[in-house]
C-alpha cells in the first residue's frame, strides 16, 4: 500500500506495530502467520499502540488494520485450547470466576482503549473480524470492510460470549440475537446492510477509501475530534455498556467452564482444533450429549 511521503516514525511491540504518518497514527496487529490470531501479549500492545497515538499531538485519526491475510481471526485457539494444560481459558476444576473475570476483564478493557480513545479510530477489515476480533473491530468507531471480508461470533455457539457487549449497540437486540443465536459470520455487504459497520467497498477499493475518510477527519481540529465522540459515546454510557460488559465476561468464562464448553474443549484436544471449530460452526456435534448429531 502505499502512502504519502511524509516519514514513518514507526513502534514495534511485540504483536503490534505503530507508525506515525503525519495526522494520522498506524496501529497494525502484526502476527500473520496466525492470521493476527490474538495471543497473551497483543491486547497489551495494542492498548499501548492506542495510547502511543493519543499522547501525540500531532495525530488526528487512527487506522487499526492487520497485516497478512486477515485482520483478526480471534483468540489463537491452537494455544489456548488445545493442549492439556491450563492457561487463562481453561482451569482445572472447580474453577474460580473470579480470577477468571479479572483475566478476560482486563483483556476487555485493552481492547475498550480503542472505544476510550480520544482520537477516532477506524478500523479497516480484510479477510476475517471473527470471534474475539469482532470484540476489537466492533470497538472502533467506524469500521470499512472489504465487500468478502468475513466478520462474527461463533463461539457463541459454544465456548464463549463476546465480552465487549457491542453487538445489540450496533445492531439492536433483535438482529444482535440473530447473529449470537446463530454464530453465523456475514460478509461485508451484509454487515453494512444490518448496520454493524459504516461502510463495505470491493477488495480493491479498500485501502482507498479508508485513506480518503481518514484524510477528510484529519483536517478537523483535535478538540473538535474528541468532543463529538465523548458526546456520542456518553449515550452508550447512559445505557449501560459497562455493566453489559460485565455480565459478558463473567458468562464468557461461565461458558468456557460449563459442562458443553468443557466437551468442547475435550474434542479440540482429540481431533484438533480446527476439527472440533468445524464440528461447533456446522452444528455437527452435540455438545451436551456428546456425541454427533445423527
Amino acid at each position: 500500500m502505499k502512502y504519502n511521503n511524509i516519514k514513518f516514525e514507526e513502534e514495534i511491540m511485540k504483536t503490534v506495530l505503530y507508525k506515525k504518518d503525519g495526522q494520522i497514527g498506524r496501529v497494525t496487529l502484526n502476527r500473520p502467520e496466525k492470521l493476527n490470531a490474538i495471543n497473551d501479549d497483543m491486547p497489551r500492545d495494542l492498548e499501548e499502540a492506542i495510547k502511543l497515538a493519543n499522547d501525540d499531538s500531532d495525530v488526528h485519526v487512527i487506522i487499526l488494520s492487520g497485516n497478512g491475510k486477515a485482520f483478526c481471526s480471534g483468540y489463537d485457539l491452537s494455544e489456548y485450547a488445545q493442549g492439556k494444560e491450563t492457561n487463562k481459558f481453561i482451569q482445572d476444576m472447580p474453577w474460580d470466576p473470579i480470577k477468571d473475570y479479572q483475566t478476560m476483564w482486563n483483556d476487555t478493557q485493552h481492547f475498550m482503549s480503542i472505544w476510550k480513545s480520544l482520537k477516532p479510530v477506524i478500523c479497516k477489515v480484510h479477510g476475517f473480524a471473527i470471534a474475539g476480533g469482532s470484540d476489537i473491530a466492533l470497538c472502533s468507531d467506524m469500521i470499512i470492510m472489504a465487500d468478502n471480508a468475513e466478520i462474527g461470533y461463533m463461539p457463541s455457539r459454544v465456548w464463549g460470549t463476546p465480552t465487549t457487549a457491542m453487538w445489540v449497540h450496533r445492531i439492536g437486540p433483535e438482529k444482535a440475537k440473530k447473529m449470537l443465536f446463530t454464530g453465523d459470520k456475514i460478509n461485508g455487504k451484509e454487515a453494512e446492510k444490518i448496520g454493524l459497520i459504516l461502510e463495505s467497498v470491493s477488495p480493491e477499493k479498500l485501502d482507498e477509501r479508508v485513506e480518503e475518510l481518514a484524510n477528510k477527519i484529519k483536517t478537523v481540529p483535535i478538540n473538535q475530534l474528541a468532543m463529538q465522540k465523548m458526546v456520542i459515546n456518553q449515550y452508550m454510557e447512559t445505557s449501560g455498556i459497562t455493566q453489559m460488559q460485565r455480565l459478558s465476561t463473567i458468562f464468557d468464562g461461565i461458558s468456557r467452564h460449563s459442562p458443553e464448553g468443557i466437551e468442547f474443549k475435550k474434542r479440540v484436544e482429540e481431533k484438533g482444533w480446527k476439527e472440533a471449530v468445524k464440528e461447533r460452526d456446522q452444528g455437527l456435534y452435540d455438545w451436551s450429549k456428546k456425541k454427533k448429531f445423527d
